[in-house]
């Protein structure tokens, strides 16, 4: 965990992003990550569901899964602009780990996620 502490502190430390987490998470409890994380997997499978059933980037579902993906970040971490997340996209699909998240659920997710989100 050391090591993934140091990478963000690295790649994002000087950002008001970084800062806002920070300030937000110094006081969670286990069970507020667990609640975070609990959100985020919801908007997981909110893409998942838009996916897996053929419907396309710019569709409905789509977006709703974008706006879920965006509130849960806002909620539990930092206020998450439109352009943050459309930053966070390009990691989905660059990053091995992110990508493997996402793919991990259903071959070709990581590129949907980000084309979804993209497309807003």
């Amino acid at each position: 965990m050391k090591r993934f502490d140091d990478e963000v502190q690295s790649r994002w430390g000087g950002t008001e992003q970084f800062k806002q987490s920070a300030q937000r998470t110094k006081s969670y409890t286990q069970a507020d990550f667990q609640a975070a994380k609990v959100d985020q997997e919801a908007a997981t499978e909110l893409f998942v569901f838009a996916f897996g059933n053929g419907h396309g980037v710019k569709s409905e579902f789509a977006k709703v899964a974008v706006i879920a993906h965006r509130e849960a970040i806002t909620k539990w971490f930092y206020d998450c602009s439109i352009e943050m997340q459309k930053n966070l996209a390009l990691l989905y699909i660059q990053d091995p780990r992110f990508k493997e998240y996402y793919d991990g659920r259903i071959r070709g997710l990581a590129q949907y996620v980000h084309d979804a989100i993209m497309a807003q």
